[in-house]
């Protein structure tokens, strides 16, 4: 019998992405979407047995960092080998474009300092071969990768194209600078961006501390963006932001995001987190979120599905002895021969005692927050009880937390990574998370795939939202239909992609054949294979059958197939 489908996934139970029940059926694919759901008669090309294994839509992560992996590499990892098979870029106001060649320099600068990105890796990766938007996303659409690619218009680039060095310094944008930011959002968006980005945090700095362009930008320039994005008609908007001036009465900040949301007319998302430097923030902002909701006002909160995994160690970016004067004599050594100096006890005094110096406060103060942090161990456990944390662990044994990080780096063959849970983990206690993970107006997000390379491996966490809320958590665990919809549907209509995140027939063929007994994540683990042999932490997983693409396997049983179905997505489906 001649073949009806390019490929039929066969007697799998199906979650269709609504929420809805799983059900048993096949799923017929023709011309790169769902051609059937049921009970199919006609034959395919090729097909999959999935008897036995859960059959979602392909994940879709709206929270990356991607934009400049994208020009040198045809794989999404860690992302792609975590079943998602859409990634939108572009987020907190940091990428590539616009550019002009003399301002290469202060991007990089920027997104070294930002998102972990190493200059010589930029330096050698990315082709610069753009420097309007539109420019960006033709030399985007060139490629061929193995999942699905959006992004949005980022701030920062934005504000140098536009202001030059007064932009880098900060300096108030005037009427022309504005009009010509709102004139180039509208270009972007025209030209398939779907969104702009900005961020207002006091942590996003550059290597040597100095702020990034877009944290003092006044209201007034965003409220010109926001109009340029009404006059265009589409778009949507993305933000971080440290709501420094909330309290438990209100939002003065929030109350910033109403405004550019009524003037733009488009929806907005922010990054939402349970900091326990700012206890009950995150209560206020869910009650800001509804009080928007009831308003008419469509803003969602963006929330992790784990604490925020910061991680240490000796082969990685950072650890609370990185940035110690002495630390410096055996920095660029071989790690066999930094072990051996490091275990030398007059070493290891000087490294106790001294003071650390880093141009970036926040993140020195993270860094030395060691009486918080865990062994993330292997498999690894992103929610560990209160007595395994390092200040419980060195009371018991009479040292200090301190003296505990420097025994636990060097020991064994020095590949211990230290875990602080810089959001979501107050007290060691997930319930603030799962408040806000099951909040109707929030979305599951912050992957940062294709950022922190040396500092954080979150992308993972599509692959740790099905095993730890639905099967492995000790106290209440969520149905698996909802979990899954979060994953699919939710994100990617949060940021208008309607034509996935279903099993329905029309729906983009999207999906994923996992066994979901066997699913589970492993360690983080650092490689070398960026540009220039710069590194990058790498996390598996077990579990996934099979994920496809517009129609096309890309991963067996976690390995790539080779194929790249993966386009650009151009504008809001």
């Amino acid at each position: 019998m001649a073949a009806s489908y390019d490929l039929i996934v066969r007697n799998g139970t199906v979650f269709d992405g609504t929420g809805a029940e799983p059900r048993e059926a096949d799923v017929a694919i023709r011309d790169g979407k769902i051609a059937a759901v049921g009970r199919i008669d006609g034959a395919g090309r090729e097909e999959i047995d999935a008897r036995g294994l859960a059959v979602t839509p392909g994940f879709v992560d709206i929270h990356t960092h991607y934009d400049g992996q994208v020009t040198w590499d045809d794989r999404f990892s860690p992302s792609s080998g975590h079943g998602v098979t859409t990634v939108l870029m572009g987020n907190c106001g940091v990428g590539f474009a616009p550019c002009r060649p003399e301002d290469r320099d202060t991007l990089m600068n920027v997104m070294e300092g930002v998102e972990d990105i190493p200059e010589l890796v930029m330096r050698e990766g990315v082709p610069w071969n753009w420097q309007s938007f539109p420019d960006y996303l033709d030399a985007l659409s060139k490629r061929r990768c193995d999942i699905d690619f959006a992004t949005q218009v980022p701030h920062a680039p934005l504000r140098v194209f536009v202001m030059g060095k007064r932009g880098v310094d900060r300096e108030p944008a005037n009427a022309s600078d504005m009009a010509e930011m709102a004139k180039l959002v509208q270009e972007g968006l025209d030209a398939g961006a779907l969104g702009f980005s900005t961020s207002r945090s006091l942590f996003h700095r550059t290597p040597d501390g100095a702020l990034t362009p877009t944290i003092t930008a006044g209201e007034e320039e965003l409220a010109a963006i926001a109009r340029g994005m009404r006059r265009a008609g589409k778009g949507v908007i993305q933000l971080l932001d440290d709501f420094s001036d909330t309290t438990a009465e209100g939002a003065t900040e929030f109350a910033m995001l109403r405004r550019l949301v009524e003037l733009s007319g488009r929806p907005l998302s922010f990054t939402l987190l349970d900091l326990s430097l700012y206890p009950g923030r995150w209560q206020t902002l869910l009650r800001e979120i509804e009080r928007a909701h009831g308003d008419g006002l469509p803003i969602r909160g963006q929330v992790a599905a784990r604490p925020v995994a910061v991680l240490y160690g000796l082969e990685l970016s950072f650890h609370p002895f990185s940035t110690c004067p002495s630390y410096r004599e055996v920095e660029s050594l071989p790690l066999e021969a930094k072990l051996a100096k490091l275990r030398d006890p007059a070493m290891k005094a000087r490294l106790l005692v001294e003071q650390p110096t880093y141009r970036n406060p926040q993140m020195l103060a993270f860094m030395r927050s060691v009486a918080n942090m865990f062994v993330l161990g292997d498999p690894p456990d992103y929610t560990p009880p209160a007595d395994q944390r390092l200040d419980a662990r060195a009371a018991a044994l009479g040292i200090s937390p301190l003296e505990l990080a420097y025994d636990l780096l060097v020991s064994g063959d020095g590949r211990t990574i230290l875990f602080h849970p810089g959001a979501n983990y107050t007290d060691c206690s997930d319930a603030n998370m799962a408040s806000m993970l099951r909040h109707e107006h929030t979305v599951m997000a912050l992957g940062d795939g294709g950022a922190h390379y040396g500092l954080i491996c979150d992308a993972s966490y599509t692959t740790h939202a099905l095993t730890y809320w639905t099967r492995d958590r000790k106290c209440e665990r969520w149905p698996l239909p909802w979990a899954i919809r979060q994953l699919t549907d939710v994100p990617a209509r949060t940021v208008g992609l309607g034509d996935r995140g279903r099993l329905e027939v029309g729906y983009k063929a999207d999906l994923n054949v996992i066994d979901l007994d066997r699913l589970k994540v492993s360690a983080p683990h650092p490689v070398h294979n960026l540009p220039g042999g710069g590194r990058r932490l790498e996390q598996k997983a077990e579990g996934y059958r099979a994920t496809i693409v517009g129609g096309e396997v890309t991963y067996r049983n976690g390995e790539f197939t080779g194929a790249r179905p993966g386009r650009l997505v151009r504008g809001a489906r």
